[in-house]
């Protein structure tokens, strides 16, 4: 029996990249796959489809997880439509590149508004459902931004910096509950980026990664199913660094 056989995942800013992995890992190992997404349609489509394509089970669950009703919303849909939760990944966030001197509150408040805001929103939310079946496994993505300093993107580092202590303040709280809660903190992957996210670093930034390549969205996605599932079973409040040896805990 596959290892996730039973199980429903939540994934949130899973239409590409490192979310449309996830989604893609927890499902070849048998969760059920809810697919989040705020505004692409398409996209998610896309990774509900691939995922139907190959024998399993999803649905998509649009919204914009920082706004509080739609949060709720995502979270019951998902539940309502497979028949629980057990899985949460908090992968939603977004990519600015702007110096601390130019940037506004209304930015800076974007930022923390769907990374971090949108992990509380959708926590609080998915904990309920996870309680009524005896446990379950928050992940949330983190970043090596917040670890290394990264310049024009202090309110990426800070919310990501907020999320960790989140998911360490929760693994204590929920701990009695069955209930783990983890950060995955990817260093340079190699993904699509949008505009707003700025140029890809130029290939000095390999040379500073000891084992000179760029991670892969698997690796990521392979860390967070190890975490997700029964081999992450003793592991919790952690911070798992996969950035290639690029920052060493």
């Amino acid at each position: 029996m596959s290892a996730l056989a039973g199980k429903v995942a939540l994934v949130t800013g899973a239409g590409r990249n490192i979310g449309r992995a996830i989604a893609l890992h927890l499902a070849r190992d048998g969760a059920a796959i809810a697919v989040n997404g705020r505004s692409d349609r398409a996209a998610v489509d896309d990774v509900v489809a691939e995922i139907t394509a190959s024998g399993g089970t999803a649905c998509a669950v649009m919204g914009d997880v920082g706004i509080p009703e739609d949060a709720a919303h995502i979270v019951a849909e998902a539940a309502a439509g497979l028949g629980g939760l057990d899985i949460l990944v908090c992968n939603a966030g977004l990519r600015r590149q702007t110096p601390f001197v130019q940037m506004s509150f209304a930015e800076w408040r974007e930022i923390l508004g769907v990374a971090l805001d949108g992990a509380f929103l959708m926590a609080q939310a998915a904990v309920p459902h996870m309680i009524a079946r005896g446990g379950g496994s928050i992940v949330a993505l983190s970043g090596i931004s917040t670890h290394v300093g990264t310049p024009n993107r202090c309110h990426v580092s800070a919310s990501k910096a907020g999320l960790e202590g989140l998911m360490r303040a929760l693994a204590v709280e929920l701990a009695g509950e069955g209930i783990r809660c983890n950060c995955v903190a990817p260093g340079s992957i190699d993904t699509a980026r949008g505009a707003s996210a700025g140029a890809r670093p130029s290939g000095g930034a390999v040379d500073k990664v000891p084992l000179r390549r760029f991670g892969s969205v698997d690796d990521i996605a392979a860390t967070v199913r190890m975490l997700a599932g029964p081999e992450g079973g003793y592991i919790t409040g952690q911070t798992i660094h996969v950035n290639g040896g690029a920052f060493l805990t």
